[in-house]
């Protein structure tokens, strides 16, 4: 996780392309999010946010921002695939058909249930030749915060879904060969019964660590460090990976200020240098980011 919160050239070059890729998802979340301000969720907003996650990464000279013209499988190969999707002809019909359903209010099914009818059903049409399974754990967010369900971006079944990635496969093969959702329907509404009750705690969880910091550790700075202690603190909540020139930045001052306030705070044990090296410095919010890998 320390490699996602830092600067693509800190990072191991042979991680960059994984890190491409979370910030990649970072960037579609955002894009689409703000896109739905002027655009209800539709094709044409998932082919847009399709562009967004494969710029750059494994995958962007497979039609990024396009349905497939081409027949796709998931396996080693079209003639042992454990699933062929349908034909590449029938994508712009079938996606049509998917994004009519989306905003059907003729059909009464509560949102959770539809978005899961609306999440099996992406993943078997696979409409793109790459990065499907991606956008469609990045659909059920735009769903729920298109249908005013989620009011931020935060509620995500990857952890879910790859914790639990053998029955995850198995549920969506098992629709497409018994014809029976309720199985399927059951296992993706317990994922969101858990991820939701995790997220809560996690909520809970920082609130709590705010507090203990506000409490024990700020009172520590003298009067006149006050306001640029609590303004790095503040920060850090956005931004838990930082350097001294971030800090002289933030607070407008001089480098050995700033580097003066981080060791502060590494000596109070809210941040931890993670380099090792003398120069080029990170230092961590270790306690904040501990919280995301429960």
């Amino acid at each position: 996780m320390e490699e996602a919160l830092i600067g693509k050239l800190d990072v191991d070059p042979e991680k960059r392309d994984d890190w491409q890729e979370v910030h990649n998802y970072i960037q579609a979340i955002n894009f689409s999010i703000k896109q739905m301000d002027q655009m209800p969720l539709s094709n044409r907003l998932l082919r847009e946010t399709h562009a967004v996650l494969l710029r750059g990464v494994r995958g962007t000279h497979k039609q990024p921002g396009e349905f497939r013209t081409s027949q796709n499988w998931i396996g080693v190969s079209l003639n042992h695939a454990t699933f062929i999707p349908p034909h590449h002809l029938h994508v712009p019909d079938l996606m049509s058909d998917l994004e009519k359903f989306m905003h059907n209010d003729q059909i009464h099914v509560p949102h959770l249930v539809r978005i899961a009818l609306i999440h099996y059903q992406f993943e078997t049409i696979h409409p793109f030749l790459d990065g499907n399974g991606r956008l469609g754990r990045l659909l059920i967010v735009l769903y729920l915060a298109g249908s005013g369900l989620l009011h931020k971006p935060a509620l995500y079944l990857s952890d879910f879904f790859e914790r639990h990635k053998g029955e995850y496969y198995d549920q969506l093969m098992a629709v497409r060969t018994t014809q029976k959702m309720e199985p399927w329907l059951r296992f993706f509404l317990l994922g969101m019964r858990e991820t939701t009750a995790l997220s809560i705690q996690v909520f809970r969880d920082i609130l709590t660590l705010k507090e203990r910091i506000e409490r024990k550790y700020m009172p520590t700075f003298h009067v006149r460090r006050q306001a640029n202690a609590q303004m790095l603190m503040k920060s850090l909540y956005r931004v838990p990976v930082i350097n001294i020139k971030m800090v002289t930045d933030l607070i407008k001052t001089q480098t050995n200020t700033a580097a003066a306030l981080i060791d502060d705070f590494v000596k109070l044990g809210i941040l931890r240098e993670l380099t090792g090296q003398r120069r080029n410095r990170l230092f961590i919010f270790q306690d904040y980011v501990r919280l995301f890998k429960k």
